[in-house]
């Protein structure tokens, strides 16, 4: 039984999206199982039905306008780089509405069912492989795995959604009196879960580099500060979370292929720069390519 999982990562995912478009055209590898968690829980359904061009196209044009009604941030370009800052009038007024989280996403849940029909729904209940999305119920503290075979077709796209929405920058949702957020919280890289549901060789893209590259600049102002240290708690959950998967696939004899960024390829992921994902897309296909060249000249 083979599975694909990817990461939480943010705009990343288009990296993530390059790879999995050479397993899925070139390798032709067929998935039994796919796990996505955060940005990932945006890829794999798409992925899941092969359609790679449609999601290239809906990944690589998503804006901030697509995702957030309320924007925290504010976005500026000092130098070619790209420089957070606090969008002071959005955040007061969340306050004032006494909302707990400095933004809003629901255009998000709204952009993912214009690009994913319910037609689009029913075909995959009708596959063989299962789709599953990782949430984090915050009320429970703990990991919980959506399976699309457990769901409608609203619920589906409000778990893929829920997936994706990073606290406290995004929208905090509530479902059955739990209050939920981004599944990266609590399982940033589920490949246990993957083995917990039989998967005997599993894929695996984190979007982060196996090594910390360099010297990291952290925030300059209070809240590019707060996402920097965000970043840093989830690249410890990351690293728990592979710790376990290895661990767990070399007790259970599962295959593991890991594929990681070879660069970082950026400090803020909830900057989505078209030009930058449609870039990053071809280096995932590319470090795909060369990896598997690698590991075939290795044989």
């Amino acid at each position: 039984m083979r599975a694909l999982v990817i990461s939480g990562g943010g705009s990343k995912g288009a990296f993530a999206g390059g790879v999995s478009q050479y397993l899925l055209e070139v390798q032709n590898n067929k998935y039994d199982l796919f796990i996505g968690t955060s940005t990932g829980s945006l890829l794999i359904p798409h992925l899941a039905l092969g359609k790679i061009d449609k999601i290239h196209s809906v990944f690589t044009e998503v804006s901030m306008s697509k995702i957030f009604d309320v924007n925290p941030f504010i976005v500026k370009n000092r130098n070619g780089n790209h420089v957070v800052s606090i969008n002071h009038f959005n955040v007061i007024k969340q306050f004032l509405r006494r909302r707990r989280t400095f933004g809003e996403s629901k255009k998000l849940l709204q952009y993912i069912k214009e690009s994913f029909a319910i037609e689009e729904f029913e075909q995959l209940k009708t596959l063989k492989a299962d789709i599953v999305i990782t949430v984090t119920n915050l009320s429970k503290n703990q990991a919980e795995y959506k399976s699309i075979h457990d769901c409608t077709y609203d619920e589906f796209c409000d778990w893929i959604w829920i997936s994706s929405n990073y606290i406290p920058f995004m929208s905090l949702a509530l479902r059955n009196d739990f209050e939920y957020g981004d599944g990266g919280f609590s399982s940033l890289v589920p490949i246990q879960e993957a083995i917990l549901r039989g998967a005997t060789e599993i894929d695996v893209v984190v979007l982060e580099t196996e090594k910390t590259i360099g010297k990291i600049v952290i925030g300059k102002n209070p809240f590019s500060l707060l996402i920097d240290l965000f970043r840093i708690a989830l690249d410890q959950i990351e690293k728990h979370d592979l710790l376990l998967g290895i661990l767990s696939a070399s007790d259970n004899n599962v295959k593991l292929n890991v594929y990681y960024t070879p660069v970082e390829l950026t400090h803020n992921a909830l900057i989505f720069n078209k030009t930058k994902m449609k870039e990053w897309w071809i280096k995932g296909f590319d470090f795909a390519q060369n990896k598997s060249k690698g590991m075939n000249n290795r044989i």
